[in-house]
């Protein structure tokens, strides 16, 4: 196959790909598709590094230009930026997979070639953007248990070695080979819809309020203050129905990312309300926040617990977003993008610790926005303790896109991952709770002023992808880099200059 049509299926697979992921979330649809880019990459053996850098750029446009069109709603220039430079990556990943791909036991050479490119994506450039993940086109489907097993990564790497083995079973070689392969995707299937899922070890019930106040119109026009107000009066609502008996008494109360713009710790009317609500409920409040930084142009995207007493625990978003939360390279990019300045006027710091938070008598694993899409952030705070998962997000800026739902889906893979709830409150949606085998339990309306009351259950003790998903990671990785190394001594050995 020549490089010109090999580019051009290469391309439709990538559209393809993205149909796994919301609004469609075809299942399936992207291990098949990772299965056509493979059998492309065995038929073109002979084709310059150029012909395959075409068709990895191909392949990754067409997969991340439709995947990440909620991008718009930020600006048609971080949209194509995004795409374009995710697409980049993914052409350097397809060149390791092309490398390997004709290799003595190329299957799982390029299942961790993949592997490793997603981990790539992930933690490069900046905080990298871990979206996208063959593993989160599991959900819903028989390979969803296995993450509790495996982690996200080690997922990854069973759907795409899966996906080599759909390739041998349709192009070969021999019958031994094939018998392999059969045995190999029907195992993954079949043994996935037998693992258990659930609590790792039950640790007691809490009753929980989550708040959804909403937001005061288009994202950035929003009045300074009004964000806080509406959760007050959401949460005071609260009090009136706790106090009535509508709705039961919580332990605790969630609070969304950015559910208020002004620091309490430097406004009395805002910390006045805030220990007052808790108070009245006799329960203590997750706040989320724009914190004043050490100065004047930084902050902190942070959610604290607050009593009637003042603030206590906190938590510092560890993956800010890059040209969204903070801006690298600001005194270049400032007087060429004058908006940078006026939309992003103060650089978010990141934090350091992981975010275990006591809360009344529960330790809850707090996670901002996209810290779920990374499997450190929630891998370090169920470590320390966490009982069940916290997702403090604000995806106002998506409203009316598959954004919200590309999270919510993540989310739900995070409660069989580490066997614990998740609660996600959100300013305007999606607010929910998901139990431990990943189902949605209750979601809020989206866009609609709303308290959600739920009992969940606690969690103790570690699920093996918790245990052992960092080791597993890194074997990927190493695998990986052994795999292409060894394709590159075997070209130079032919005589060949490699890929």
């Amino acid at each position: 196959m020549r490089a010109a049509p090999a580019a051009g299926v290469a391309a439709t697979a990538g559209v393809v790909s993205s149909l796994a992921f919301d609004p469609v979330a075809a299942p399936f649809a992207m291990l098949v598709a990772l299965a056509v880019l493979i059998a492309v990459l065995r038929a073109v053996p002979d084709v310059s590094w150029r012909g395959v850098v075409l068709v990895g750029l191909a392949f990754g446009l067409g997969f991340m230009v439709p995947l990440v069109v909620w991008m718009r709603a930020v600006s048609d220039g971080a949209y194509v930026g995004l795409a374009v430079g995710e697409a980049v990556l993914v052409m350097v990943v397809v060149l390791v997979m092309r490398a390997v791909a004709t290799a003595p036991g190329w299957p799982v050479w390029t299942a961790a070639a993949w592997t490793a490119g997603e981990v790539l994506r992930g933690g490069f450039p900046f905080t990298g953007f871990p979206w996208g993940r063959l593993a989160h086109t599991a959900i819903d489907t028989p390979f969803e248990a296995w993450v509790r097993v495996l982690g996200m990564t080690g997922l990854t790497f069973l759907m795409a070695l899966t996906a080599a083995g759909l390739v041998v079973l349709a192009t070969g070689p021999g019958g031994r080979h094939r018998a392999g392969a059969a045995v190999t995707v029907a195992a993954s299937v079949a043994v996935g819809a037998l693992l258990p899922t659930g609590l790792a070890s039950p640790a007691g019930t809490r009753q929980v309020a989550i708040v959804q106040g909403g937001v005061p119109g288009e994202f950035l026009d929003w009045p300074r203050g009004e964000i806080f107000t509406l959760h007050a009066d959401a949460t005071e609502r609260l009090v009136d129905r706790v106090a009535t008996g509508e709705s039961p008494a919580p332990d605790f109360v969630l609070w969304p990312e950015n559910s208020t713009d002004i620091d309490p710790n430097f406004d009395r009317r805002v910390r006045e309300r805030i220990e007052q609500l808790a108070d009245d409920l006799d329960a203590p409040i997750l706040v989320g926040g724009i914190f004043d930084g050490p100065t004047v142009d930084t902050s902190y995207n942070a959610g604290v617990v607050w009593t009637a007493d003042g603030p206590g625990d906190r938590y510092v978003k560890r993956k800010p977003v890059a040209y969204g939360e903070y801006v690298p390279f600001r005194s270049s990019l400032g007087s060429l993008v004058p908006r940078i300045d006026r939309d992003i006027p103060r650089d978010m710091l990141a934090g350091e610790t992981s975010g275990a938070l006591d809360i009344g008598n529960t330790r809850i694993g707090d996670t901002i926005c996209y810290d779920i899409a990374y499997d450190g952030v929630v891998r370090d705070a169920v470590d320390d303790g966490a009982q069940l998962i916290v997702v403090q997000t604000s995806n106002a800026a998506f409203s009316n896109t598959a954004q919200p739902e590309q999270q919510w889906d993540i989310s739900r893979l995070r409660a069989i991952e580490t066997g614990r709830f998740v609660l996600v409150p959100s300013t305007n949606g999606i607010s929910g709770v998901v139990d431990a085998t990943g189902t949605s339990v209750q979601r809020a309306p989206y866009d609609t002023p709303t308290v959600i009351d739920a009992e969940v259950t606690l969690a103790s003790g570690l699920t093996p992808a918790v245990r052992w998903g960092g080791w597993i990671e890194a074997a990927i990785v190493l695998t990986a880099l052994a795999g292409w190394a060894m394709a590159i001594v075997r070209r130079r050995d032919a005589g060949a200059v490699p890929a």
